[in-house]
């Protein structure tokens, strides 16, 4: 089971190819499906010794008769035991432990991740043996794709009665990128015989502060004065100034990477050491996220990047020969257009209900833009150019106000209560995304804070903080966070 762009049709004709070179029949087949992604596909093989007389081989799997069931993503593992195609009489389950993110698990409010100890016991109860590691790690690190860590593991499963050097030459026969795959192969196999051995370690990565700045020569210095300032914090909150710093630079100028550290200094000034900058840390954290809001302009950005573009190729397997189309699905509403417009004239628009309807109307239709055509393209990049612009518009004042209004309100109550301004740094994480998604976001934070300002003279804030703060996340809808309201309205 595969999730679309990594490879399992690859994986397939390896295995098939395998196993007709040791003289088995093989059929296979696949089912589409759309569980996340461009969907979860169902690869099925059946072989049989050539001795055997006309086999006949079934289409689909069905429950309970599986022999190897290879997950390439530890959810896809999940829903294969759920539909019963992992079973303690017969099948050997192979699955890489990394995930892919389904769309339910981005969109909720809090952390919607779902968790993989749950997937591993249930592997250990309904899994005849269980091969399960981080398969994609493997595969990344040597600038190749999962389907050849999957078909070392198999290989090194001795599941197949089949040599490595078999296995090898399906490898070798299919005559692309050969040497990459090769060595991830090798490296899953072993990890299978040895599995104390850190194989991740075979294709090393580089760490540490590698991180240089290439380009135009003013702003590589800009930077590195930067750079230079995070060595006045502390050694924990330094590691996670820096990705803040690059993700602020990266998202607007220098200037703006200079205001961040501005603010998060202004923090860790009024921190208390004995706390061990506890404040400063989640603030580094947060402050970078709120200062890099997605907008119009941020998404037609990330949109017309050429990363984004050799990214899709290489999921897609696109080559040199196919020609890919891309359509982007915008949907805009009036405040994201508003958002964009010089800072006096989009108050004055949005003070006016009337002008907000018209705007509505206009833009808020569905719109699809061909991003591989030359027009389509040209309409996003240009949208993605007016960074530069954004400290002019509309949103940016509002963004800032809103940041600065955050950081005094939790500032303003450290004298006294130190863990209850904690919580109202960590309330930040309530604001995420773009749209309606930001909106609601913004809503719910908005009213976590309304409450935590009725605790500053409780003696159990922090808790009841955390206690909004979890309400607020945990339910789509707003009925646990007012009833949290309630409560804590009734203690004052």
């Amino acid at each position: 089971m595969a999730v679309g762009g990594q490879g399992g049709g690859v994986l397939t004709k390896w295995i098939e190819q395998c196993a007709r070179s040791n003289g088995y029949a093989v059929q296979a087949t696949s089912v589409a499906g759309v569980a996340q992604r461009t969907g979860a596909t169902i690869y099925y093989i059946e072989m049989a010794p050539a001795t055997i007389d006309s086999p006949v081989f079934a289409l689909l799997p069905a429950a309970g008769d599986v022999d190897i069931l290879i997950a390439a993503e530890m959810m896809e593992a999940g829903r294969a035991i759920m539909r019963g195609f992992v079973t303690p009489d017969r099948t050997t389950l192979i699955a890489s432990e990394h995930r892919i993110l389904a769309l339910s698990e981005k969109s909720v409010p809090g952390d919607g991740i779902s968790k993989n100890e749950e997937i591993l016991e249930s592997a250990k109860k309904h899994a005849k043996r269980q091969i399960i590691f981080d398969m994609e790690k493997i595969a990344v690190d040597a600038g190749s794709v999962i389907s050849a860590s999957l078909f070392g593991a198999l290989a090194g499963s001795k599941a197949l009665p089949f040599s490595r050097e078999s296995f090898e030459a399906s490898i070798k026969a299919s005559g692309r990128g050969v040497e990459a795959s090769l060595d991830v192969f090798s490296a899953a196999y072993d990890n299978v015989e040895n599995p104390e051995k850190i194989s991740s370690l075979i294709f090393p990565r580089k760490t540490g502060s590698a991180f240089k700045a290439v380009g135009n020569p003013s702003l590589v210095a800009a930077w590195n004065v930067l750079e230079e300032e995070t060595e006045k914090f502390p050694e924990t909150v330094r590691k996670i100034a820096l990705i803040g710093l690059r993700k602020v630079v990266e998202y607007q100028d220098t200037k703006y990477g200079d205001e961040y550290l501005s603010r998060l200094t202004q923090v860790m000034q009024t921190d208390d050491p004995k706390n061990e900058f506890r404040l400063t840390c989640e603030t580094a954290k947060h402050l970078a996220n709120a200062m890099s809001y997605d907008d119009v302009i941020r998404v037609a950005d990330l949109k017309t990047r050429k990363a984004r573009n050799i990214r899709i190729n290489k999921e897609m397997g696109i080559n040199g020969e196919d020609y890919l189309k891309i359509t982007e699905f915008l949907h805009p509403r009036a405040e994201e257009i508003v958002g964009m417009l010089p800072n006096k004239l989009g108050f004055f628009i949005e003070q006016r209900s009337g002008l907000m309807a018209l705007i509505e109307r206009v833009f808020s239709k569905k719109r699809l833009v061909r991003t591989d055509s030359l027009l389509g393209f040209i309409q996003l990049y240009f949208l993605g150019g007016l960074r530069t612009f954004r400290r002019r518009s509309y949103r940016y004042k509002i963004e800032q106000n809103h940041i600065d209004n955050w950081l005094s309100s939790a500032l303003s109550l450290l004298p006294n209560d130190y863990n209850l301004a904690l919580e109202v740094i960590r309330a930040r994480r309530l604001i995420k995304g773009y749209g309606d998604t930001h909106s609601r976001g913004l809503t719910k934070f908005d009213r976590v804070i309304d409450g935590i300002s009725l605790l500053s003279a409780h003696k159990d804030s922090a808790y009841w903080a955390q206690k909004l703060q979890t309400a607020a996340l945990d339910h789509e809808d707003d009925i646990e966070l007012k009833k949290t309201l309630q409560n804590i309205r009734s203690l004052s």
